[in-house]
């Protein structure tokens, strides 16, 4: 019995009623040791684990089932948010708007994205998933409707960057929060399947625009970009099956965390992570039509396979870190991979080349993305805190997204439209991500380097 009070304590640590199932379980002990017939009649009192909020069943139809939800919620608010360099090819086309003022756009967008799953995840903590779900998703098909209709730079900027931004926000915590809830031993691996989300949206947005505008233009092949929204959104929203009770008491923000060394060195190593994660997303299609020469249908096929190779990238990675080596120690090796990627860029100079790298660099990318969710749960004890603390460090990567991408951008343009500082930048800003969490990780375990975290 008295391993069940130390399985409670390390998913609840500090919860009122786990403290309370701990004192009972002591006293039962010490009934067992005067008398063993109470002992057992107490046994057949408690409930089975599986009937515990705080211990996740891992497994189960219902249990498996949200990770529909979750699929969806990383496909809308990621794989949308990937798909921007078909917009970003688009607009450099069709506009006279500089590289760095059409990445605002997608930066605004993105940051959004980040910024408001601090909200988010509150709201799903306090039980209003269903709601907040349904507002992002009406949210997102209207800035992306709104963004069909736009001719000037600033309505682009209202509609497609903080419309659509703002509802592609609301939507992701709730799903991924709920799923989280539903497994502990394979939370690593169902959280990274569900990321395989980001590059199908990855595939399925940008596709739906590029080879729908030829035929029926740019605005209706935006149109049918959000009649998807609409569709997938409303599957989300049926199939959500909240498990634990709401946390409606307790602050916005929990600042106590920031007093944790490890979640500090986290959120900042997550801070680099994100200032780089959308210059390849953003520039590699524009880097092989500008520098190498493809032609626009053929550039675009790049990001296709660079969002295509997270699907398997996601399944490895998700199996990696729950069952060889830890969801923190896979962030750790993938992110120092995906820097990396980054200087190898600088050596692709043909065409034969940028497919091969676009292959690779989509598989290191979406295995270091996969984890992400993961390895920031493995620091957090109590699971009814979860969608706060991921919120919250999300919302730092929000101010992180919004500036990498015209960061890139900008360096590019003062670079006479060359991509060797930008890519010296990105490589850097991904090592130096891997070195902070990598950080937070010994400060969390010690100095072990074989150790599952």
């Amino acid at each position: 019995m008295s391993n069940t009070p130390d399985l409670e304590k390390e998913e609840c640590d500090g919860d009122p009623v786990v403290l309370r199932r701990r004192s009972d379980s002591i006293s039962a002990e010490s009934v067992h040791t005067q008398n063993p017939a109470p002992a057992l009649a107490s046994q057949s009192l408690q409930p089975v684990e599986s009937q515990d909020p705080f211990i996740p069943p891992d497994g189960g139809l219902v249990a498996w089932s949200q990770l529909i939800p979750g699929i969806v919620a990383n496909a809308l608010s990621w794989g949308y948010g990937a798909a921007f360099g078909v917009y970003q090819l688009h607009y450099k086309q069709t506009t006279d708007w500089s590289s760095s003022q059409i990445s605002w756009i997608g930066s605004i967008q993105t940051f959004l994205v980040f910024f408001v799953c601090g909200l988010s995840g509150r709201l799903t903590d306090a039980g209003f998933v269903r709601s907040t779900t349904v507002v992002g998703v009406v949210l997102a098909a209207f800035g992306t409707f709104m963004t069909s209709l736009a001719t000037q730079y600033w309505h682009f900027i209202l509609a497609q960057g903080i419309c659509t931004g703002v509802g592609l926000g609301l939507l992701f915590m709730p799903a991924v929060t709920v799923l989280s809830t539903y497994f502990r031993r394979k939370r690593a691996f169902l959280l990274a399947l569900a990321a395989t989300g980001t590059s199908l949206g990855g595939i399925v947005f940008p596709a739906t625009v590029q080879y729908l505008i030829p035929t029926i233009g740019f605005a209706w092949a935006v149109r049918v970009q959000g009649f998807i929204v609409l569709g997938i959104g409303a599957v989300s929203i049926t199939m959500l099956r909240p498990r634990l009770q709401p946390r409606k008491a307790g602050p916005f923000m929990e600042f106590a965390a920031f007093k944790e060394l490890p979640y500090v060195l986290y959120a900042c190593g997550a801070f680099f992570f994100f200032w780089g994660l959308y210059f390849g997303f953003f520039y590699i299609n524009t880097y092989a039509r500008t520098v190498i020469g493809f032609e626009t249908t053929s550039s675009i096929q790049l990001l296709l396979i660079t969002n295509a190779m997270g699907i398997p990238a996601r399944v490895f990675s998700g199996y990696v870190a729950d069952y060889v080596i830890g969801p923190m120690n896979t962030y750790i090796v993938g992110g120092a991979i995906v820097g990396s990627m980054i200087f190898a860029w600088m050596g692709v100079h043909d065409r034969t080349g940028i497919y091969v790298y676009s292959a690779f660099y989509g598989f290191a990318v979406g295995a270091a993305q996969g984890v992400f969710i993961g390895s920031l749960a493995s620091l957090t004890t109590n699971a009814r805190k979860l969608g706060t603390r991921v919120g919250m460090v999300i919302t730092i990567g929000a101010f992180a997204s919004l500036a990498g991408a015209p960061t890139a951008g900008a360096i590019i343009d003062q670079d006479g439209g060359r991509y060797r500082y930008a890519q010296v930048w990105g490589g850097l800003v991904f090592l130096t991500a891997s070195m902070l969490i990598a950080a937070a990780r010994f400060v969390r375990t010690g100095f072990k380097l074989f150790i599952k975290i």
